[in-house]
């Protein structure tokens, strides 16, 4: 039996447990689920695939992934949505890249939507990642060398991602601490998996929103963040609605 480097790492609620479909990927791997049930709702398990899990009664996007993460025996994690599909092809390269360099901690790949189309603006050929150019990072798109994240300590901030007051940036966070641990990241473009769309987008400009994000930019880079809101501001500004905000965003008076 040929030995299995990657787990399919899913984080998900216990109502929608049920979205998540068998992966369709040829390298071996082990499956592994995070089942987050606060309400404690009754739910049946999927039958038709093999996979490991645990239930937990936390809430936060980031507790569950770090449950994962800490959990897993394998040599790569693949982080996964209930609501996505996998390219094999795409997984098998990003895979072989972390086998041919050892030094590498992490990929940051792609993922396109339903319709076929990219779900940003990539680059168009392999970059080292760093604080200044992984701040769109998705989970879905990462593949971590488990061992490594472990061993430097890195884990998903709980402040930050889907179900905290912040709701956004636990990606960026992970990244930058990795780096900041003295390890290595690199975008590749290679599409590993298939996302809907989602509208998240429509929170740009809110007053939730510039908070978050000026957190954000204050956890990534301490005494520096006023400079890198200003900036980050100034490329944005119509997107938040013009100038009203720019004074409490840069010194994240909210």
């Amino acid at each position: 039996m040929q030995e299995k480097f990657l787990t399919i790492g899913y984080s998900t609620l216990a109502d929608r447990l049920k979205n998540i479909a068998p992966p369709q990927v040829d390298l071996p791997h082990e499956i592994f689920i995070s089942i987050q049930n606060p309400q404690k709702t009754e739910f049946d398990l999927p039958t038709d695939f093999d996979f490991q899990y645990v239930e937990t009664e936390d809430k936060g996007v980031a507790k569950s992934r770090n449950l994962v993460l800490y959990q897993v025996k394998t040599k790569y994690l693949l982080f996964a949505d209930d609501d996505i599909s996998f390219i094999s092809k795409g997984i098998d390269s990003a895979i072989s890249y972390l086998e041919a360099n050892p030094n590498c901690d992490l990929v940051l790949a792609q993922a396109m939507s339903n319709a076929g189309v990219l779900r940003k603006n990539y680059p168009k050929k392999e970059v080292k990642l760093t604080r200044f150019n992984s701040a769109k990072a998705g989970t879905i798109e990462m593949i971590v060398r488990v061992d490594s994240a472990r061993s430097k300590g890195v884990v998903f901030d709980k402040n930050f991602g889907a179900g905290a007051e912040n709701y956004l940036g636990d990606e960026y966070i992970f990244i930058t601490d990795l780096l900041k641990a003295g390890g290595s990241a690199t975008f590749l473009p290679i599409t590993i998996a298939i996302h809907p769309e989602d509208s998240s987008g429509s929170r740009w400009g809110t007053e939730p929103d510039l908070r978050t994000r000026a957190r954000v930019f204050q956890r990534v880079f301490g005494a520096f963040a006023p400079i890198i809101r200003t900036g980050f501001y100034i490329r944005n500004y119509r997107k938040f609605g013009g100038f009203k905000n720019f004074a409490n965003f840069v010194i994240g008076n909210f």
